[in-house]
């Protein structure tokens, strides 16, 4: 519901018709909105840093990494649509509500964890930021950034 409508257009009553469950269901688990949101963005982030700790797990070498890494961003963050708005979407609350920052410093801090399995920890950060800023600029972009140029800005930070 939250990729569809938006963050502004979830509510209990809303993701309770979706899930077909009384609306007491949902607040009875969850007794705020924001209770609510922190879940489903949980569950999100946990979905996207488990697949970045696998690619990374699997890479090789630095250079497998930052390719492990591109397809991360393609694959996992940008290409399921839902995934890229669902992103955005967090970002976006939890400037605006500063009790789901915890969820995105859990997700910054496990996806810096996953890339020091090949970076060190200062580059790991910077090519953490560098993805999330890449997120929001590819989705906002109406010329996004080709995969090659993707691939470019990733090494420039590990050179």
């Amino acid at each position: 519901m939250i990729a569809e409508h938006g963050v502004a257009g979830a509510s209990h009553r809303v993701i309770a018709r979706a899930a077909d469950v009384p609306l007491g269901s949902t607040t009875y688990h969850f007794r705020t909105l924001d209770d609510l949101l922190a879940a489903a963005f949980s569950h999100h982030a946990q979905v996207i840093a488990d697949a970045l700790e696998k690619r990374m797990r699997a890479a090789a070498d630095r250079e497998a990494a930052l390719e492990s890494l591109a397809q991360h961003l393609a694959r996992d963050l940008l290409a399921p649509e839902r995934a890229l708005v669902l992103a955005v979407e967090l970002y976006l609350a939890a400037a605006r509500r500063p009790e789901l920052r915890t969820v995105t410093e859990s997700w910054m801090l496990r996806s810096r964890r996953a890339l020091e399995r090949h970076f060190d920890p200062v580059t790991a950060r910077e090519l953490d930021a560098l993805v999330e800023g890449l997120v929001l600029h590819q989705a906002l972009s109406t010329d996004p950034l080709s995969a090659a140029q993707v691939r470019h800005a990733l090494r420039r930070i590990t050179r």
